[in-house]
């Protein structure tokens, strides 16, 4: 090793990282419909809130999502740079599945379902345009997902396999084995020109 790596070596043993992701924050003119929309889609409450801030939780943290008013905001153009999607991962495919559903007979359908190999995956947009998506880990450990992505099939389709979460959700609810489920169909080569949202 030379000087500079011995440095760079010593500078990265004293790095500390992070616990946890705590919150995002979102800016929208659309407050009111924005706070409520994701009060029911992740299930959230207030833990603090007036007529311009609401700060949302699904679990112990104080606030995960925090939705600030501002007036008169441009819509956005997916064709900037910027943050694509936040991802949310649940326990089971059966809650992901479940979950769909609630929010389905509520009229809020994913903008992509897809089986990314290590994960099954729905994404949302939300009023102002904003993805989330709703994922399931596909392997019972991250070895096991991280040794995906050195296999053939990863590196022919990185993107996945599309599905479609009724028919999944009807194989579940009929006993079939949730390993089963999750697992990625061989496909062919395919771009990121795949990615829908």
């Amino acid at each position: 090793m030379n000087m500079l790596e011995d440095r760079q070596s010593e500078i990265a043993a004293k790095i500390v990282p992070p616990t946890k992701l705590a919150h995002f924050v979102l800016r929208t003119s659309r407050f009111a419909e924005m706070v409520d929309w994701y009060k029911l889609v992740m299930h959230a409450t207030a833990a603090y809130e007036n007529p311009g801030l609401s700060f949302l939780s699904y679990d112990e943290e104080h606030h995960r999502i925090a939705i600030v008013a501002i007036p008169e905001l441009h819509d956005q153009d997916n064709s900037d740079v910027g943050l694509h999607h936040v991802a949310f991962t649940y326990d089971s495919l059966h809650d992901l599945l479940e979950n769909y559903q609630r929010l389905k007979d509520l009229g809020i359908v994913p903008a992509w379902a897809i089986n990314h190999g290590p994960t099954t995956s729905l994404y949302y947009r939300d009023p102002d345009g904003n993805h989330l998506e709703f994922q399931v880990e596909n392997f019972e450990t991250v070895e096991e997902s991280t040794k995906f992505f050195f296999t053939e099939d990863f590196n022919l389709n990185p993107i996945g396999v599309e599905f479609d979460p009724d028919i999944l959700r009807k194989r579940m609810l009929a006993g079939e084995d949730e390993t089963e489920l999750k697992r990625r169909p061989a496909s062919g080569p395919v771009g990121l020109d795949a990615v829908k949202i």
